[in-house]
């Protein structure tokens, strides 16, 4: 048979009044009107017992997008933690160095100076030779040509979004003239001058002579697919709305030579080698220092920025 305590009745197990009492009167309710003090969102970050305030991790994480805020805390704090690492290291050096003019009247801070004059004196960066940046010119010539231009005209009709009645109205009107301009192409002038909303329509929709980048992914993928002399066979959706084109020329992209482009892939080669000895510069200088709080290991960017 199960008992049931009777607060009126205790049993002879139960604690006395007066023990309960005690009990009872030793529990202290906690004070809600006091929120808890937050856990801090990293470990204390130092180098070498240098600590990195987490007011400074918070401000630079602005600076390091992330899938989330913590990734970009973490990245910050690696960044942080690598300026502090080469900061050390130029004032236990010894180096001196001049802040220097960046444009626009701003100047170099001191702390960069030294980073720079440090990096400067102790990376040594191979200079990129004429046999490499042939060898890179011959393995990737596709990224060494002119891009193609095209001579466009065309005409916009507007469809504002939101109003999926006037989208419509605009879609049917463009569908109408690319069908009417396929007989009568003679007749874009005139048709973008009555109907596109474009303030190209005064020059019968002419937009010249446009390049990559120039347009929407849309508009120009459409022109890739033309050819000269052809008017759009269905309208080109972009946000303004919906275009009917009229491709008058073509111009294709020609391959360059190598001569015109050497200087351009040595530059990017010397930045290349540069990011990796700075890379290699920094895991040396982390090797031999104490670092609390993160780990360098899977920091790619902030080791060389």
């Amino acid at each position: 048979m199960t008992t049931l305590y009777d607060n009126r009745n205790p049993s002879p197990g139960a604690a006395s009044p007066a023990r309960q009492q005690a009990g009872y009167t030793s529990y202290v309710e906690p004070d809600t009107r006091i929120p808890p003090k937050a856990r801090p969102v990293l470990d204390t970050v130092s180098v070498d017992g240098v600590e990195i305030p987490e007011a400074s991790i918070l401000a630079e994480a602005q600076n390091h997008p992330g899938a989330n805020p913590g990734e970009s805390v973490r990245k910050a704090a690696r960044a942080l933690v690598v300026r502090q690492l080469l900061l050390g290291e130029a004032r236990r050096l010894g180096i001196e160095a001049d802040p220097e003019p960046l444009g626009e009247g701003r100047m170099e801070a001191a702390e960069d100076a030294l980073i720079r004059a440090l990096i400067d004196q102790e990376v040594e960066v191979p200079r990129a030779r004429e046999a490499e940046c042939r060898r890179y010119f011959e393995r990737n010539r596709e990224k060494f040509r002119t891009d193609p231009l095209w001579e466009v005209r065309h005409i916009l009709l507007a469809a504002p979004e939101g109003d999926a009645a006037a989208h419509e109205q605009a879609r049917q009107k463009a569908l109408e003239l690319c069908r009417a301009l396929q007989d009568s192409p003679a007749a874009f002038g005139e048709a973008a001058a009555s109907y596109s909303a474009c303030s190209s329509a005064r020059d019968g929709g002419r937009l010249g002579q446009v390049s990559c980048g120039q347009t929407t992914e849309a508009f120009e993928a459409a022109l890739t697919t033309m050819r000269a002399g052809e008017v759009s066979r269905t309208p080109v959706a972009t946000p303004y709305g919906f275009h009917v084109i009229a491709l008058d020329r073509v111009e294709p992209g020609r391959a360059l030579a190598f001569e015109h482009v050497k200087g351009r892939i040595a530059g990017w080669l010397e930045a290349a080698s540069w990011s990796r000895a700075v890379a290699q510069y920094v895991a040396l200088l982390a090797a031999s220092a104490k670092i609390t709080g993160v780990s360098l290991e899977t920091a790619d960017g902030p080791l060389v920025q």
